[in-house]
């Protein structure tokens, strides 16, 4: 009906009622006033064609209303956003260029409960992504310089750097090393086993019960060779293995499993004393090369200490970290040379105490390992023939330790089967690559071991292979490396040494 149409609008005196166009249509009426009737609704029309339609500006106007607030809570939630993640990772403008350590809040000496550690809520490692294998990344590591770095695995974190050492770099260190003396990377029989054992109290069942490591009651051979290897520091064979169980009459039965009645009448060092009287060669040992440490701080060759930053800016972490971990290893492998697969670090139990931080810990504790956070290993020469570093188990989809020695196959043993492993890198002068040990724990600090991260050389078939080894030490209890790092930084002040040092270095960092 018309009247509905006309009831958006305000009549006044001068604006006629609006009349739709339907209304025009409606027969002529008796009266015989057609004509002008048509006249007037037409002005009407017209009239209301001028007005604009009050609901829908009432309509747009509200629409506008909520699409603006809309966007401001968008926008301020951006900003909070922002806000937390600035915040919550702890400044990144103090934490890599802080030479003090990366306590940048200042809150060390906050009281934390009793057998609790503190979580890094305020601070963070920063860790690269890998993407996928095969992903390829622009550096800028030096001047006028730009690197590729290509992921080679996601488990382990992996990198490849083709040309991170100049020709001139790598002849420079390997002369450095060659100058100051290399050692044996490794004696041919570890000693002091029995103290740990003794000092821990362990009885025959206790020890027998860490060795079996599926718990089925009985000592596989892959079970004992794991173990000797780690104690004693020689590689056994399976075949090697039968032939002391034959020596000892340790197998009565013949069945190649160790009972624990078995196991009782083996005394701890049963293995060393006969290992000791048939005598052991070299190629029979854990690794078998030779090795010296270069100090790379202030009054260091200024190429070590180049190395370094190039290292602290590859890894993107804090400078501190960098600096107070163990000087650059320099190895050296002759031809026949190895290194059985193994971890540059261990894992950490609430017993366990990190190697660099013990000071700090003010821990007696027995069990002690490199916790070497990241390993960036640089290759001097070229090699004729072998010396891969191998990754075994590499982006393998599960990982079970008893499953790396099967049928036969030691997938651990790189004299042999190196061929077997899932990766291997090629030696190639200038190349370096790096992994992280250590998965993180999710909050941006270290977490777990990363056990894809199992790698070993392999034996150099022709010529000779040098290699250099940088390793960044970080222990995962944030509270002892935050002490740690303070008191290097106290002792530094008083001495007014130009650069912090490592509190301790020893050749318990070789070796795990």
């Amino acid at each position: 009906m018309p009247q509905l149409s006309v009831q958006f609008f305000q009549k006044t005196d001068e604006d006629p009622p609006c009349i739709r166009e339907a209304d025009l249509k409606r027969p002529e009426d008796c009266s015989g006033n057609a004509r002008d009737r048509d006249m007037e609704s037409q002005e009407s029309v017209n009239k209301c064609e001028r007005v604009p339609l009050q609901k829908s500006n009432v309509c747009s106007r509200s629409y506008f209303i909520v699409v603006m607030v809309f966007f401001h809570v968008y926008i301020i939630n951006v900003i909070a956003l922002l806000l937390y993640v600035h915040y919550n990772n702890g400044s990144e403008a103090e934490f890599p260029g802080s030479s003090q350590g990366f306590t940048g809040s200042g809150d060390t000496h906050r009281s934390v409960p009793k057998g609790h550690t503190r979580a890094p809520t305020q601070h963070f490692l920063p860790r690269l992504e890998g993407l996928r294998v095969g992903h390829v990344q622009k550096l800028s590591l030096v001047s006028d310089k730009v690197h590729e770095m290509r992921t080679l695995s996601l488990k382990p974190l992996l990198f490849e750097i083709p040309d991170f050492l100049s020709e001139e770099e790598c002849r420079v260190v390997l002369q450095l090393a060659q100058l100051k003396g290399l050692m044996e990377s490794q004696v041919m029989v570890l000693e002091g086993q029995d103290d740990l054992t003794e000092q821990l109290n362990l009885s025959p069942e206790e020890i027998f019960s860490l060795l079996d490591l599926n718990q089925d009651g009985q000592l596989q051979p892959q079970e004992i060779l794991t173990h000797s290897r780690v104690r004693d520091g020689i590689w056994l064979t399976p075949e090697n293995l039968r032939e002391i169980y034959a020596g000892l009459n340790a197998d009565p039965d013949g069945n190649g499993l160790l009972s624990l009645e078995e196991f009782r009448h083996l005394s701890s060092d049963a293995f060393q004393r006969f290992l000791q009287q048939r005598g052991v060669k070299r190629s029979q040992l854990v690794r078998n090369s030779r090795h010296t440490w270069l100090y790379q701080g202030p009054g260091s060759h200024h190429i070590l200490q180049d190395l370094r930053k190039r290292v602290t800016r590859l890894t993107k972490l804090p400078s501190a970290l960098v600096e107070l971990s163990e000087p650059l290893q320099v190895v050296h492998y002759e031809q026949g040379g190895h290194y059985h697969a193994h971890y540059d670090s261990g894992p950490i139990y609430p017993e366990t105490v990190c190697t660099h931080t013990r000071l700090a810990s003010n821990s007696s504790s027995p069990f002690e390992t490199s916790c070497r956070y990241i390993t960036v290993l640089f290759y001097l020469n070229s090699v004729e023939g072998g010396g891969e570093t191998t990754f075994p188990v590499a982006d393998n989809r599960t990982y079970e330790e008893v499953s790396l020695i099967q049928n036969n196959v030691d997938l651990l043993d790189t004299r042999k089967n190196c061929d077997k492993g899932n990766l291997r890198v090629k030696p190639t002068r200038g190349k370096a690559v790096f992994w992280y040990n250590y998965l993180s724990d999710g909050r941006g600090w270290v977490g777990e071991l990363d056990e894809y991260s199992l790698h070993g050389g392999c034996v150099v078939a022709s010529g000779t292979k040098w290699v250099a080894n940088n390793w960044i030490n970080v222990d995962p209890d944030y509270q002892r490396q935050a002490h740690y790092q303070e008191m290097v930084s106290q002792k530094h002040q008083a001495e007014d040494s130009p650069e912090p040092r490592p509190m301790q270095h020893s050749d318990a960092h070789i070796d795990l």
